[in-house]
């Protein structure tokens, strides 16, 4: 076992700043000293959707500033409330791909568990926010019936734990499952999906992480970062945690409205992460969901910035963008930006 140079991540100290996270707007507003007006909507808004936001990721943002990046990701706004023509509960069709409780099924050779619906951080663009997390548990029998369906089929190599977040679960819980994929012959890869790694560095620990690489499964770790300025000496701790077990790092992220969507602030954040170890993997255009409308990227405005990146970052920095169709059997490419013009 590598000795951790995180002496202070141990157990289950990671749980109580998940329990801690702010989910109060009042208390965000305070903290952050925020313009009051948007206060109510705020309220209003978090009775459909609540706030979730971890105290180390807002301490990373700009007291007063009512547009800091990652204040935006996290904001509830008025606009959530508006119905938008095109927008659905389900983008990405994930509930016509279920297979068995909690079990998602869209592509050859991979399968996708959705395994809690709790997160550290309630992202307002979320795909899953309308999720029927309760009635798409897969901890309900103990994964087993889930499992039944992975070891059934062998056109399956690989597991990816998604959620929620699955690194909100306890170690026992997903050392458990780790272990039973394991043993399935035909899995050789336990891809998981995890957003804790940057809002909630503490969670990566050799606690974690060791008796994850002893499962026999090739363990990559993709995290979820919008922006550069999510990325503090805590999240760089947490990463060389993950090189020093050798597992792969990949980042994905999402083109929001006034988050991200400059070349300059997207390649900024792909240099950021490739210091660290971690390689741009994907960077997906926003999924349709009802409440993030505002999010919205227009064409015209994606295919100037990521031409831009594509100027700007060798072609091993640069995140493949895709969007995803509900029922299509792979992520779509959205155009190629070596042709002008091309959608």
């Amino acid at each position: 076992m590598i000795q951790s140079s995180l002496p202070y991540w141990q157990g289950d100290l990671w749980k109580k700043p998940l329990a801690d996270a702010i989910k109060d707007p009042r208390e965000l507003f305070n903290i952050l000293q925020l313009p009051h007006e948007y206060l109510a909507a705020a309220l209003e808004v978090t009775k459909v959707f609540p706030l979730r936001v971890t105290r180390s990721f807002v301490a990373r943002m700009q007291p007063g500033n009512i547009n800091d990046p990652l204040l935006l990701q996290v904001l509830p706004l008025h606009v959530e409330k508006e119905l938008t023509p095109g927008y659905s509960t389900d983008p990405v069709g994930d509930l016509m791909a279920s297979k068995q409780p909690g079990v998602l099924h869209k592509y050859h050779g991979r399968v996708l568990l959705v395994t809690t619906g709790a997160c550290a951080v309630h992202c307002r663009y979320c795909f899953r926010r309308h999720f029927p997390y309760s009635q798409a548990n897969p901890a309900a029998d103990h994964w087993q019936t889930a499992l039944q369906y992975i070891a059934e089929d062998p056109s399956i190599n690989e597991v990816i734990l998604s959620g929620g977040d699955p690194l909100s679960l306890s170690d026992q819980k997903l050392l458990s499952l780790a272990s039973q994929l394991g043993k399935i012959q035909h899995i050789r890869s336990l891809r998981i999906h995890s957003r804790l790694p940057v809002v909630l560095p503490q969670r990566i620990s050799d606690a974690l992480i060791d008796p994850l690489t002893a499962s026999g499964l090739q363990i990559i770790m993709v995290i979820h970062s919008n922006h550069a300025n999510e990325i503090d000496a805590d999240v760089v701790s947490a990463l060389r945690k993950l090189r020093q077990y050798d597992i792969p790092v990949l980042n994905q992220a999402v083109l929001l409205r006034q988050v991200n969507d400059n070349a300059n602030a997207l390649a900024k954040l792909s240099k950021t992460l490739f210091t660290h170890g971690v390689m741009p993997y994907y960077l997906h255009t926003l999924d349709k969901v009802q409440g993030a409308a505002h999010f919205a990227v227009d064409s015209q405005r994606m295919h100037t910035v990521y031409t831009e990146l594509c100027r700007q970052l060798p072609g091993y920095l640069v995140p493949k963008l895709v969007t995803e169709h509900a029922g299509a059997d792979f992520k779509t490419p959205v155009f190629n930006p070596r042709s002008p013009g091309a959608e």
